[in-house]
Protein backbone atom coordinates (compact mmCIF):
# COMPACT_ATOMS: atom_id res chain seq x y z
CA UNK A 1 0.00 0.00 0.00
CA UNK A 2 1.97 3.00 -1.28
CA UNK A 3 -0.20 5.74 0.39
CA UNK A 4 -3.72 6.40 1.69
CA UNK A 5 -5.66 9.10 2.20
CA UNK A 6 -8.33 10.11 5.21
CA UNK A 7 -10.65 12.65 5.03
CA UNK A 8 -10.83 14.24 8.08
CA UNK A 9 -12.58 17.43 7.19
CA UNK A 10 -12.96 19.20 3.50
CA UNK A 11 -15.66 16.02 2.79
CA UNK A 12 -19.22 17.02 2.58
CA UNK A 13 -18.46 20.40 3.60
CA UNK A 14 -17.23 23.77 1.81
CA UNK A 15 -14.67 24.51 4.72
CA UNK A 16 -12.56 22.75 7.78
CA UNK A 17 -10.37 21.41 5.22
CA UNK A 18 -8.07 18.64 6.72
CA UNK A 19 -6.48 15.73 5.17
CA UNK A 20 -4.12 12.69 6.70
CA UNK A 21 -1.90 11.12 3.69
CA UNK A 22 -0.04 8.04 4.93
CA UNK A 23 3.07 6.69 3.17
CA UNK A 24 4.90 3.35 4.30
CA UNK A 25 7.30 5.57 6.61
CA UNK A 26 5.64 9.06 6.97
CA UNK A 27 2.80 11.00 6.92
CA UNK A 28 1.38 14.65 5.98
CA UNK A 29 -1.41 16.66 7.42
CA UNK A 30 -2.21 18.62 4.35
CA UNK A 31 -4.37 22.14 5.61
CA UNK A 32 -5.82 22.28 9.40
CA UNK A 33 -8.41 24.38 9.42
CA UNK A 34 -12.04 25.14 11.01
CA UNK A 35 -15.52 24.85 9.89
CA UNK A 36 -17.62 27.84 9.93
CA UNK A 37 -21.03 29.28 9.19
CA UNK A 38 -23.77 28.73 11.94
CA UNK A 39 -24.79 25.75 10.74
CA UNK A 40 -21.84 23.79 11.70
CA UNK A 41 -20.63 22.85 15.23
CA UNK A 42 -18.83 25.74 17.20
CA UNK A 43 -18.30 23.45 19.99
CA UNK A 44 -16.55 20.66 17.74
CA UNK A 45 -13.42 22.37 16.55
CA UNK A 46 -12.31 21.90 20.69
CA UNK A 47 -12.42 17.94 20.16
CA UNK A 48 -9.18 16.09 20.01
CA UNK A 49 -7.79 15.41 16.46
CA UNK A 50 -9.04 11.98 15.33
CA UNK A 51 -5.26 11.06 14.09
CA UNK A 52 -2.37 10.79 16.25
CA UNK A 53 -0.83 14.33 16.35
CA UNK A 54 2.79 13.26 17.24
CA UNK A 55 3.32 10.50 14.26
CA UNK A 56 2.60 13.83 12.01
CA UNK A 57 5.46 14.48 10.25
CA UNK A 58 4.90 17.53 8.44
CA UNK A 59 2.07 20.07 8.03
CA UNK A 60 1.44 21.63 4.63
CA UNK A 61 -0.77 24.73 4.36
CA UNK A 62 -2.55 25.28 0.98
CA UNK A 63 -2.91 29.00 1.79
CA UNK A 64 -3.85 31.30 4.71
CA UNK A 65 -8.11 31.29 4.81
CA UNK A 66 -8.89 30.53 8.42
CA UNK A 67 -10.77 27.61 6.53
CA UNK A 68 -7.24 25.96 5.75
CA UNK A 69 -5.67 27.11 8.95
CA UNK A 70 -7.80 28.15 11.87
CA UNK A 71 -6.86 24.69 14.08
CA UNK A 72 -3.10 24.28 13.22
CA UNK A 73 -2.29 25.92 16.59
CA UNK A 74 -4.58 23.55 18.19
CA UNK A 75 -2.04 21.05 16.98
CA UNK A 76 0.98 22.37 19.23
CA UNK A 77 -1.06 21.78 22.10
CA UNK A 78 -1.68 18.59 21.19
CA UNK A 79 2.02 17.66 20.78
CA UNK A 80 2.91 18.00 16.87
CA UNK A 81 6.30 18.35 16.65
CA UNK A 82 6.89 18.15 12.68
CA UNK A 83 7.43 20.84 10.00
CA UNK A 84 5.25 23.07 8.24
CA UNK A 85 5.25 24.04 4.82
CA UNK A 86 3.92 26.90 2.92
CA UNK A 87 5.00 29.62 0.32
CA UNK A 88 6.44 32.74 1.77
CA UNK A 89 3.99 34.82 1.28
CA UNK A 90 1.07 32.40 3.02
CA UNK A 91 3.69 32.47 6.02
CA UNK A 92 2.93 36.06 6.32
CA UNK A 93 -0.57 35.93 5.96
CA UNK A 94 -0.85 32.87 8.32
CA UNK A 95 0.73 35.03 10.94
CA UNK A 96 -1.63 37.83 10.74
CA UNK A 97 -4.94 35.13 10.36
CA UNK A 98 -3.98 33.32 13.62
CA UNK A 99 -2.94 36.04 15.93
CA UNK A 100 -6.22 37.51 14.74
CA UNK A 101 -7.85 34.63 15.54
CA UNK A 102 -6.28 33.69 18.52
CA UNK A 103 -7.48 37.35 20.18
CA UNK A 104 -11.14 36.69 19.38
CA UNK A 105 -10.79 32.92 21.01
CA UNK A 106 -9.65 34.47 23.80
CA UNK A 107 -12.76 37.08 23.99
CA UNK A 108 -15.09 34.25 23.46
CA UNK A 109 -13.13 31.83 25.97
CA UNK A 110 -13.69 34.50 28.66
CA UNK A 111 -17.40 35.09 27.91
CA UNK A 112 -17.47 31.26 28.24
CA UNK A 113 -15.50 31.15 31.09
CA UNK A 114 -13.29 28.76 29.55
CA UNK A 115 -9.84 27.82 27.64
CA UNK A 116 -9.33 29.04 24.43
CA UNK A 117 -9.33 26.74 21.35
CA UNK A 118 -5.37 27.81 21.57
CA UNK A 119 -3.36 31.24 22.22
CA UNK A 120 -0.81 33.64 20.89
CA UNK A 121 1.77 31.60 22.58
CA UNK A 122 0.21 28.60 20.33
CA UNK A 123 0.62 30.67 16.98
CA UNK A 124 4.39 31.51 17.64
CA UNK A 125 5.17 27.86 18.33
CA UNK A 126 3.36 27.05 14.93
CA UNK A 127 5.41 30.02 12.72
CA UNK A 128 8.81 28.83 14.43
CA UNK A 129 8.37 25.43 12.70
CA UNK A 130 7.52 27.02 9.50
CA UNK A 131 9.64 26.19 6.47
CA UNK A 132 9.28 28.38 3.28
CA UNK A 133 9.11 26.69 -0.15
CA UNK A 134 8.27 28.40 -3.85
CA UNK A 135 6.08 26.75 -6.09
CA UNK A 136 7.94 24.33 -8.30
CA UNK A 137 10.60 23.24 -5.75
CA UNK A 138 10.47 19.48 -4.61
CA UNK A 139 11.38 18.35 -1.46
CA UNK A 140 11.09 15.51 1.44
CA UNK A 141 8.37 16.90 3.55
CA UNK A 142 8.20 13.40 5.15
CA UNK A 143 10.30 10.14 5.13
CA UNK A 144 9.35 8.46 1.42
CA UNK A 145 7.33 11.37 0.34
CA UNK A 146 8.34 14.71 -1.16
CA UNK A 147 6.05 16.95 -2.59
CA UNK A 148 5.79 19.95 -4.97
CA UNK A 149 3.77 23.30 -4.54
CA UNK A 150 2.11 24.49 -7.37
CA UNK A 151 0.58 28.16 -7.63
CA UNK A 152 -3.67 28.02 -7.64
CA UNK A 153 -4.27 31.32 -8.33
CA UNK A 154 -6.93 31.85 -5.31
CA UNK A 155 -4.74 33.91 -3.02
CA UNK A 156 -1.71 35.10 -2.75
CA UNK A 157 0.59 32.57 -2.08
CA UNK A 158 -2.05 29.92 -2.64
CA UNK A 159 -0.68 26.89 -3.45
CA UNK A 160 -1.43 22.88 -4.75
CA UNK A 161 0.27 20.11 -3.37
CA UNK A 162 1.45 17.24 -5.03
CA UNK A 163 2.81 14.24 -2.90
CA UNK A 164 4.75 11.54 -4.47
CA UNK A 165 5.65 7.82 -2.96
CA UNK A 166 8.76 6.04 -3.34
CA UNK A 167 7.31 3.54 -5.86
CA UNK A 168 5.90 6.88 -7.77
CA UNK A 169 2.60 6.91 -7.08
CA UNK A 170 1.00 10.25 -6.56
CA UNK A 171 -2.00 12.18 -5.32
CA UNK A 172 -2.61 15.97 -5.58
CA UNK A 173 -4.82 18.15 -3.42
CA UNK A 174 -5.83 21.22 -4.77
CA UNK A 175 -6.35 23.29 -1.96
CA UNK A 176 -8.73 26.44 -3.35
CA UNK A 177 -8.38 27.14 -7.14
CA UNK A 178 -8.78 30.36 -8.31
CA UNK A 179 -10.78 32.30 -10.53
CA UNK A 180 -9.10 32.67 -13.43
CA UNK A 181 -7.92 35.22 -14.94
CA UNK A 182 -6.93 37.12 -11.77
CA UNK A 183 -6.48 40.99 -12.25
CA UNK A 184 -3.25 40.35 -9.54
CA UNK A 185 -2.22 36.61 -9.87
CA UNK A 186 -1.12 33.50 -12.40
CA UNK A 187 -3.54 31.68 -13.86
CA UNK A 188 -3.96 28.16 -11.91
CA UNK A 189 -1.38 25.73 -12.83
CA UNK A 190 -1.95 22.34 -14.01
CA UNK A 191 -1.52 19.07 -12.30
CA UNK A 192 -0.51 17.01 -14.87
CA UNK A 193 1.47 14.25 -12.78
CA UNK A 194 -1.21 12.87 -10.25
CA UNK A 195 -2.61 9.44 -10.25
CA UNK A 196 -5.61 10.97 -7.57
CA UNK A 197 -6.85 14.27 -7.31
CA UNK A 198 -8.38 16.06 -4.55
CA UNK A 199 -10.09 19.73 -6.02
CA UNK A 200 -12.39 21.68 -4.11
CA UNK A 201 -16.11 21.78 -5.25
CA UNK A 202 -17.51 25.32 -4.12
CA UNK A 203 -18.66 26.59 -7.30
CA UNK A 204 -18.99 23.33 -8.82
CA UNK A 205 -22.42 23.41 -9.79
CA UNK A 206 -22.46 27.35 -10.81
CA UNK A 207 -21.58 29.38 -13.47
CA UNK A 208 -20.15 33.06 -12.13
CA UNK A 209 -18.97 34.50 -15.59
CA UNK A 210 -16.20 36.91 -15.14
CA UNK A 211 -17.35 38.91 -18.32
CA UNK A 212 -18.70 42.52 -17.56
CA UNK A 213 -18.74 41.92 -13.94
CA UNK A 214 -16.27 45.68 -13.77
CA UNK A 215 -18.97 47.57 -15.63
CA UNK A 216 -21.31 45.71 -13.29
CA UNK A 217 -19.61 46.59 -9.97
CA UNK A 218 -19.17 50.47 -11.97
CA UNK A 219 -22.93 51.05 -12.32
CA UNK A 220 -23.80 49.42 -8.90
CA UNK A 221 -21.81 52.03 -7.26
CA UNK A 222 -22.54 55.37 -9.52
CA UNK A 223 -26.24 54.07 -8.46
CA UNK A 224 -25.46 53.87 -4.99
CA UNK A 225 -23.64 56.95 -4.72
CA UNK A 226 -26.46 58.53 -6.51
CA UNK A 227 -29.20 57.59 -3.73
CA UNK A 228 -26.83 58.75 -1.08
CA UNK A 229 -26.35 56.29 1.15
CA UNK A 230 -23.45 54.51 2.61
CA UNK A 231 -22.04 51.90 0.67
CA UNK A 232 -21.01 48.67 2.69
CA UNK A 233 -18.87 46.21 1.39
CA UNK A 234 -18.51 43.09 3.72
CA UNK A 235 -15.06 41.55 2.18
CA UNK A 236 -12.45 39.07 3.13
CA UNK A 237 -9.32 40.27 4.76
CA UNK A 238 -7.09 38.44 1.74
CA UNK A 239 -7.70 38.94 -1.74
CA UNK A 240 -11.19 40.39 -1.85
CA UNK A 241 -10.61 43.49 -0.08
CA UNK A 242 -7.49 44.08 -2.30
CA UNK A 243 -9.59 43.63 -5.03
CA UNK A 244 -12.23 46.29 -4.08
CA UNK A 245 -9.78 48.79 -3.72
CA UNK A 246 -7.85 48.30 -6.84
CA UNK A 247 -11.16 48.33 -8.66
CA UNK A 248 -12.86 51.45 -6.81
CA UNK A 249 -9.11 53.36 -7.54
CA UNK A 250 -9.50 52.68 -10.92
CA UNK A 251 -12.86 53.56 -11.24
CA UNK A 252 -12.11 56.93 -9.26
CA UNK A 253 -9.08 57.75 -11.43
CA UNK A 254 -10.98 57.34 -14.59
CA UNK A 255 -13.97 59.59 -13.17
CA UNK A 256 -16.21 56.31 -13.58
CA UNK A 257 -17.78 57.22 -10.32
CA UNK A 258 -17.78 60.53 -7.73
CA UNK A 259 -14.75 60.73 -5.96
CA UNK A 260 -16.32 60.41 -2.32
CA UNK A 261 -15.17 58.98 0.96
CA UNK A 262 -13.54 55.26 0.95
CA UNK A 263 -12.98 53.69 4.29
CA UNK A 264 -10.94 50.41 4.80
CA UNK A 265 -12.25 49.76 8.49
CA UNK A 266 -10.17 46.56 9.09
CA UNK A 267 -7.37 46.40 11.14
CA UNK A 268 -6.29 43.24 9.89
CA UNK A 269 -7.08 43.82 5.90
CA UNK A 270 -5.04 46.99 6.44
CA UNK A 271 -2.05 44.66 7.54
CA UNK A 272 -2.73 41.86 4.84
CA UNK A 273 -2.73 44.76 2.12
CA UNK A 274 0.82 45.68 3.28
CA UNK A 275 1.64 42.10 2.67
CA UNK A 276 0.49 42.06 -0.93
CA UNK A 277 2.19 45.27 -1.74
CA UNK A 278 5.41 43.23 -0.09
CA UNK A 279 5.14 40.22 -2.12
CA UNK A 280 3.42 41.78 -5.50
CA UNK A 281 6.81 42.27 -7.57
CA UNK A 282 7.85 38.66 -7.15
CA UNK A 283 4.30 36.85 -7.06
CA UNK A 284 1.70 39.02 -9.03
CA UNK A 285 1.41 38.41 -12.31
CA UNK A 286 3.68 40.58 -15.05
CA UNK A 287 1.63 43.28 -16.29
CA UNK A 288 0.63 43.77 -12.51
CA UNK A 289 4.40 44.01 -11.46
CA UNK A 290 4.82 46.83 -14.17
CA UNK A 291 2.03 48.60 -12.94
CA UNK A 292 3.60 48.29 -9.30
CA UNK A 293 7.35 49.55 -10.58
CA UNK A 294 5.13 52.47 -11.93
CA UNK A 295 3.14 53.81 -9.17
CA UNK A 296 4.99 51.53 -6.25
CA UNK A 297 1.45 51.12 -4.38
CA UNK A 298 -1.37 49.51 -6.20
CA UNK A 299 -3.97 49.53 -2.99
CA UNK A 300 -3.50 53.04 -2.18
CA UNK A 301 -5.37 55.96 -3.73
CA UNK A 302 -5.86 59.87 -2.14
CA UNK A 303 -9.26 59.37 -1.38
CA UNK A 304 -9.05 56.27 0.61
CA UNK A 305 -8.69 56.15 5.07
CA UNK A 306 -7.44 53.77 6.67
CA UNK A 307 -8.83 53.27 10.44
CA UNK A 308 -7.39 51.07 11.99
CA UNK A 309 -7.83 52.07 15.75
CA UNK A 310 -11.36 51.61 16.98
CA UNK A 311 -11.21 55.58 17.25
CA UNK A 312 -10.34 56.10 13.92
CA UNK A 313 -13.43 53.78 13.01
CA UNK A 314 -15.63 55.86 15.25
CA UNK A 315 -15.14 58.60 13.38
CA UNK A 316 -16.63 57.55 10.35
CA UNK A 317 -20.03 58.32 11.21
CA UNK A 318 -19.47 61.70 11.06
CA UNK A 319 -18.37 61.71 7.44
CA UNK A 320 -21.99 62.96 6.05
CA UNK A 321 -23.17 62.36 2.65
CA UNK A 322 -22.11 59.03 0.46
CA UNK A 323 -19.08 56.83 1.17
CA UNK A 324 -18.03 53.51 1.16
CA UNK A 325 -17.20 51.53 4.23
CA UNK A 326 -14.84 48.00 3.41
CA UNK A 327 -14.42 46.14 6.32
CA UNK A 328 -14.65 42.22 7.46
CA UNK A 329 -15.97 39.84 8.31
CA UNK A 330 -16.78 38.72 4.73
CA UNK A 331 -19.75 36.52 5.74
CA UNK A 332 -21.12 39.13 8.25
CA UNK A 333 -20.76 36.80 10.97
CA UNK A 334 -18.75 39.97 13.47
CA UNK A 335 -16.27 42.23 13.03
CA UNK A 336 -16.28 45.49 11.86
CA UNK A 337 -18.89 45.34 9.27
CA UNK A 338 -21.48 44.12 12.03
CA UNK A 339 -21.63 47.75 13.49
CA UNK A 340 -22.15 49.39 10.46
CA UNK A 341 -24.68 46.76 8.93
CA UNK A 342 -26.37 47.34 12.64
CA UNK A 343 -26.96 50.89 11.75
CA UNK A 344 -27.36 50.98 8.58
CA UNK A 345 -29.27 47.91 7.07
CA UNK A 346 -32.90 49.69 8.62
CA UNK A 347 -32.05 52.96 5.69
CA UNK A 348 -33.23 52.27 2.45
CA UNK A 349 -30.73 54.65 0.58
CA UNK A 350 -27.69 51.75 2.36
CA UNK A 351 -26.27 49.75 -0.18
CA UNK A 352 -25.09 46.22 0.78
CA UNK A 353 -23.01 44.90 -2.02
CA UNK A 354 -21.96 41.25 -1.22
CA UNK A 355 -18.67 39.93 -3.42
CA UNK A 356 -17.27 36.87 -1.79
CA UNK A 357 -18.96 33.21 -0.72
CA UNK A 358 -21.32 32.98 1.97
CA UNK A 359 -22.04 29.95 3.79
CA UNK A 360 -24.64 28.52 4.79
CA UNK A 361 -26.41 29.77 7.97
CA UNK A 362 -24.60 32.63 8.07
CA UNK A 363 -25.85 35.82 8.43
CA UNK A 364 -23.73 36.88 4.81
CA UNK A 365 -25.85 34.19 3.33
CA UNK A 366 -29.01 35.29 5.02
CA UNK A 367 -29.06 38.64 3.53
CA UNK A 368 -27.82 37.53 0.26
CA UNK A 369 -31.31 35.27 0.32
CA UNK A 370 -33.13 38.06 1.00
CA UNK A 371 -33.94 38.03 4.98
CA UNK A 372 -36.25 40.79 5.81
CA UNK A 373 -34.48 41.22 9.29
CA UNK A 374 -30.89 39.49 10.54
CA UNK A 375 -29.65 39.64 14.24
CA UNK A 376 -26.84 41.76 14.62
CA UNK A 377 -25.09 41.98 18.17
CA UNK A 378 -27.65 40.63 19.95
CA UNK A 379 -30.52 42.48 18.11
CA UNK A 380 -33.08 42.05 15.45
CA UNK A 381 -31.97 44.58 12.68
CA UNK A 382 -34.63 45.17 10.31
CA UNK A 383 -33.23 44.87 6.42
CA UNK A 384 -34.59 47.79 4.34
CA UNK A 385 -31.37 48.42 2.53
CA UNK A 386 -30.61 47.22 -1.27
CA UNK A 387 -28.96 43.92 -1.46
CA UNK A 388 -27.03 43.49 -4.41
CA UNK A 389 -24.87 39.73 -4.93
CA UNK A 390 -21.52 40.38 -7.41
CA UNK A 391 -20.91 36.47 -7.93
CA UNK A 392 -18.15 37.23 -10.72
CA UNK A 393 -15.85 38.53 -8.15
CA UNK A 394 -15.42 34.95 -6.06
CA UNK A 395 -11.60 34.08 -5.69
CA UNK A 396 -13.08 30.52 -6.84
CA UNK A 397 -13.66 28.99 -9.88
CA UNK A 398 -16.84 27.90 -11.43
CA UNK A 399 -17.87 24.27 -12.70
CA UNK A 400 -16.46 25.43 -15.97
CA UNK A 401 -13.35 26.39 -14.76
CA UNK A 402 -13.32 23.44 -12.58
CA UNK A 403 -14.15 21.36 -14.98
CA UNK A 404 -11.23 22.72 -17.22
CA UNK A 405 -8.80 22.40 -14.62
CA UNK A 406 -9.69 18.40 -13.75
CA UNK A 407 -9.17 17.59 -17.56
CA UNK A 408 -5.32 19.20 -17.72
CA UNK A 409 -4.61 16.20 -15.15
CA UNK A 410 -5.39 13.61 -17.69
CA UNK A 411 -4.42 11.62 -19.13
CA UNK A 412 -2.73 10.49 -15.82
CA UNK A 413 -5.49 11.13 -13.89
CA UNK A 414 -7.25 8.16 -12.57
CA UNK A 415 -9.87 8.88 -9.89
CA UNK A 416 -10.83 12.96 -9.06
CA UNK A 417 -12.24 13.86 -5.49
CA UNK A 418 -14.77 16.39 -5.55
CA UNK A 419 -14.32 17.73 -1.74
CA UNK A 420 -14.65 20.83 -0.59
CA UNK A 421 -18.31 21.91 -1.60
CA UNK A 422 -21.55 21.60 -0.12
CA UNK A 423 -22.59 18.42 -1.04
CA UNK A 424 -24.53 18.91 -3.64
CA UNK A 425 -22.02 20.97 -5.63
CA UNK A 426 -19.97 18.50 -4.81
CA UNK A 427 -22.44 15.89 -6.56
CA UNK A 428 -23.07 18.38 -9.59
CA UNK A 429 -19.16 18.52 -10.24
CA UNK A 430 -18.86 14.75 -9.67
CA UNK A 431 -20.94 14.15 -12.35
CA UNK A 432 -20.15 16.32 -14.40
CA UNK A 433 -16.37 15.18 -14.32
CA UNK A 434 -17.65 11.91 -15.07
CA UNK A 435 -19.75 12.56 -17.74
CA UNK A 436 -17.33 15.08 -19.78
CA UNK A 437 -14.41 13.41 -19.37
CA UNK A 438 -14.96 9.55 -18.33
CA UNK A 439 -12.91 9.74 -15.51
CA UNK A 440 -13.98 8.31 -11.81
CA UNK A 441 -14.91 11.01 -10.00
CA UNK A 442 -16.23 10.74 -6.38
CA UNK A 443 -17.80 12.17 -3.89
CA UNK A 444 -16.08 11.69 -0.18
CA UNK A 445 -17.78 11.81 2.98
CA UNK A 446 -16.43 12.11 6.02
CA UNK A 447 -13.41 10.23 7.78
CA UNK A 448 -13.72 7.64 4.68
CA UNK A 449 -9.81 6.38 4.33
CA UNK A 450 -9.01 5.54 0.64
CA UNK A 451 -5.84 3.39 -0.24
CA UNK A 452 -4.20 5.88 -3.56
CA UNK A 453 -2.48 3.56 -6.15
CA UNK A 454 -1.03 3.87 -9.71
CA UNK A 455 -4.44 3.05 -10.96
CA UNK A 456 -6.86 5.35 -8.71
CA UNK A 457 -8.24 5.11 -5.14
CA UNK A 458 -10.08 2.05 -3.58
CA UNK A 459 -11.90 2.83 -0.44
CA UNK A 460 -10.36 0.62 2.62
CA UNK A 461 -13.08 -0.69 4.48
Amino acid sequence: MALTLTFHGGAETVTGSNFLVEGEKGKILVDCGIEQGQDYCQECMYDPFPYDVFSIDALIITHSHLDHIGRAPKLIREGFKGSVYCTPPTRDLMVLILLDSARILFQEARRRQSEPLYNENDVEALMSRVKTVEYGEEWEAAPGLSCVLRQTGHILGSASVRIKAEDDTTLAITGDIGNAPSPFLPDPEPIPDADVLVMESVYGDRVNPQEGRVDEMRKALKAAIARGGTILIPAFSIERTQLMLYEISNFMEAGEIPKIPVFLDSPLAIKVTNVYAKWGEKYFKDAVEDELHREHDIFRFPFLTQTPSRSESEEIENTRGPKIIIAGAGMSHGGRIARWEEKYLPNPNTTLMIVGYQAPGSPGRMLQDGAHSIRVNGRTVPVRAKVGTFTGWSAHADRNGLLAFAEKTLPRAKTIFAALGEPASARFLAQRIHDFLGVKAIVPTAEQRWEITKGGAKEIR
